[in-house]
């Protein structure tokens, strides 16, 4: 059998070297600010591969960290917190998943960019939640981010800028994050293979990306630790912006 029996005959071309310089930029990214590679990837993924393919790749590639992650968060996890949260999104991710399926894929190319761009700018203000934690605002929350996720791959930041907000421990918050993130990614994964959006091209690009991406994150972790945290959030954040505004005025 020839090599290209077993593999796409356009799965080695230009569009992989993108994808894989942006994945160790995400990365890094991930592994040193903790945030922003979703925000990052999907952009440009989705420009490369289109919408449906973007999300499965980057569900496949962001499952693969967090539940690595997982054994070391169980115990600090407020599972009475994550619950509902998490609980909400799955719920609402289907409805995503509607829009995904649906929605002209050039507009909803330029739809992520769109949402990347604002809450990057949130970012950039340095908004936070300053409210009660309530049940109501919790669920609401969860299912914002659940459709977002199952839509365009970027459901953390309204859960982030809430989970941050309170005067939780950092330890605390982190376990949350980890766990929200690897039970909405594994259902998130049934959702996508339920409604037949998982090919192979996906699969492979996938298996691809997610070394490169997991080795950039942890030496983003090791290598960043001595540089400014601050100076690196504004260059990452930049970074976004660039890459939002050419996702979202491209072709005009």
């Amino acid at each position: 059998m020839s090599f290209s029996e077993f593999f796409p005959a356009d799965l080695f071309d230009y569009r992989l070297a993108i994808a894989l310089g942006v994945a160790v930029a995400g990365g890094l990214m991930r592994g040193f600010a903790g945030f922003g590679s979703a925000m990052m990837l999907s952009p440009v993924y989705a420009i490369l591969y289109g919408p449906v393919e973007m999300i499965v790749i980057l569900t496949l590639m962001e499952l693969g960290i967090g539940l690595q992650l997982v054994p070391s968060a169980w115990k600090d996890a407020q599972w009475n917190f994550i619950g509902p949260l998490s609980t909400a999104s799955v719920l609402c991710m289907p409805i995503g998943m509607l829009i995904l399926v649906n929605a002209d894929q050039d507009l909803l190319t330029r739809a992520i960019a769109g949402i990347v761009l604002v809450f990057v700018l949130i970012m950039f203000a340095g908004w936070r939640y300053h409210g009660p934690k309530r049940l109501p605002i919790t669920m609401g929350l969860g299912a914002v981010s659940g459709t977002m996720m199952a839509t365009t791959s970027i459901g953390g930041p309204p859960v982030l800028i809430y989970m941050l907000s309170g005067p939780d421990k950092a330890a605390t918050n982190r376990a949350n994050i980890i766990m929200y993130f690897a039970i909405t990614e594994l259902f998130l994964l049934a959702i996508i293979t339920w409604n037949g959006l998982i090919s192979l091209d996906a699969i492979y690009r996938a298996a691809l990306l997610t070394p490169l991406y997991l080795l950039a994150g942890y030496l983003g972790a090791r290598s960043f630790r001595q540089s400014s945290e601050t100076l690196y959030r504004r260059i990452a954040l930049t970074i976004l912006t660039l890459i939002a505004l050419f996702g979202l005025f491209r072709g005009l």
